[in-house]
């Protein structure tokens, strides 16, 4: 959030929002729709950002496209300050979104392929937690900065530590291995084996002889596209899609049904108040998933919270027409909390989900179709915003059917708990879709595995049936009698 200054002239009987302090701008009245152009700029940034920068990283690897991301975001995040209109400040703004997508992709991609089945989740629900320390921070860091410019670029700054992650990363081994690419791959584990003290010979021994077999082998990298061809993967990316887009897009309608103008609450007339309890419920969303995804896995969770969200919007739209003023702003508050906790759950999980389900060849492409998807959801908000909240309960009764449909589809994903990342695009393929609730003992299941359907086919080869053919009776030849018991 940017702090704006609005001075009134009473000679010309107008408004001026001062952003500098030395050159108005003016963004009242007729040019009120430049504000909102500056909010959706950074999203549409970080949309065409997820886009292209997911594909490049499947291409020429995660670290340079992160290097490159953390330089431009320096340059473009330190020219915003320099604005002198608001169409320079909101073109930059795309472009510092756009750098920042990037970012957020690579460093995504690089926790899931460093970690081990069992850390992922928790690895990503610690960077999470980190990412809200900072949205804690920020009201306090505008308040004592005062001027805007002085907070862009505090917040820009600490980009620059993050160059010395050249250093500290290494390029994803496991999308080294996945791309073919051996050569790199040999030197990577060499350079390992040096930092950790290791004997090549004794400590690795097998890996390195059949790395020397494939060096001659060239580098085989994938594109996103290549996912079209598929049966199955395809539709998961899909419904990963949908449900991202309808977690963050509803996510907005619970929102503002709580702090919007139809709803009067003192505590939240405070900007301050607004904006921590918005934090609050997305902190307390967090700490929900680490318990639900432990007991439920990735599927159930996802699912019990969709039902959740669903829930919360068909009551909220059905019920409250119904009831008083007084109880129906106690409701839809109530409703609204639910909401917000359920939908910010739905959207963090689909993306987790998409890490983990798409293969390593084009997890950065997955990841950036399913964020991107997210991205157009929260571009909902500001488009709304634009045509002063006019047809605002259309898009929550759109939302709210869409909910009911990822529903239905959620079940047609596969469960990853404690499953290995798959690297290639036949291995994502053969992912199985596995039952909500385990089998009891005794229970026979419905569908086979491929084991259990090769060793039924074996058993069934080796002791075929006997087949025996009844000669026909002739027409007009009385029937022959039965043997008496």
């Amino acid at each position: 959030m940017i702090p704006l200054t609005v001075t009134v002239s009473p000679l010309e009987n107008s408004y001026k929002v001062n952003e500098p302090s030395y050159l108005p701008w003016d963004l009242v009245c007729d040019n009120a729709w430049k504000v909102h152009i500056a909010k959706f700029s950074l999203l549409v940034g970080l949309i065409f950002g997820y886009l292209i920068t997911g594909c490049i990283a499947d291409w020429v690897g995660r670290r340079p496209v992160l290097l490159f991301s953390i330089i431009f975001i320096l340059i473009f995040g330190l020219t915003v300050a320099l604005s002198v209109n608001v169409t320079m400040f909101s073109t930059l703004r795309f472009f510092e979104g756009f750098c920042l997508a990037g970012i957020i992709l690579t460093l995504y991609a690089l926790r899931i392929e460093l970690c081990p089945p069992g850390k992922r989740f928790m690895i990503t629900m610690v960077a999470s937690f980190v990412a809200m320390a900072g949205q804690f921070l920020m009201p306090g860091l505008a308040a004592l900065c005062r001027d805007w410019q002085a907070l862009q670029a505090l917040i820009i700054c600490p980009f620059l530590l993050m160059l010395l992650y050249w250093s500290i990363f290494p390029e994803s081994l496991r999308w080294l291995m996945a791309t073919q690419q051996f050569e790199a791959a040999k030197k990577l584990i060499l350079h390992f084996t040096q930092k950790n003290c290791m004997s090549p010979e004794s400590d690795i021994k097998g890996v390195m002889p059949e790395l020397e077999k494939e060096l001659s082998r060239r580098p085989k990298k994938v594109c996103i596209v290549k996912v079209v061809g598929t049966r199955n993967l395809w539709k998961n990316i899909v419904v990963l899609c949908v449900n991202s887009l309808t977690g963050y897009g509803i996510h907005h309608c619970f929102a503002r049904s709580m702090m919007g103008h139809e709803v009067k609450v003192p505590l939240l007339e405070n900007f301050y108040a607004d904006y921590y309890t918005t934090a609050g419920i997305a902190l307390a969303s967090c700490l929900a998933m680490c318990v639900v995804v432990r007991f439920l896995g990735r599927r159930g969770g996802l699912l019990l919270f969709m039902i959740l969200t669903a829930l919360a919007s068909l009551l909220q739209l059905g019920l409250l027409n119904r009831m008083s003023d007084s109880v129906k702003d106690k409701f839809s508050i109530a409703f609204s909390i639910v909401g917000m906790f359920a939908s910010h759950a739905v959207g963090s999980l689909s993306v987790f989900f998409c890490a983990e389900i798409t293969p390593t060849v084009i997890r950065c492409g997955g990841l950036g179709l399913v964020l991107a998807s997210a991205g157009f959801g929260m571009l909902t908000a500001p488009i709304i915003e634009l045509h002063n909240q006019k047809g605002y309960f259309l898009h929550h009764i759109i939302f709210a059917c869409c909910t009911l449909i990822c529903i239905i589809c959620i079940l047609l994903l596969p469960e990853s708990r404690d499953q290995n990342l798959p690297e290639n695009i036949s291995s994502g393929e053969h992912y199985t879709r596995r039952p909500l609730l385990p089998h009891k003992k005794g229970e026979q299941p419905l569908l086979l595995t491929h084991a259990e359907l090769k060793d039924y086919s074996g058993a069934s080869s080796r002791t075929p049936r006997a087949c025996t053919t009844r000669p026909r009776r002739a027409a007009g030849c009385p029937r022959a009698p039965r043997p008496m018991a």
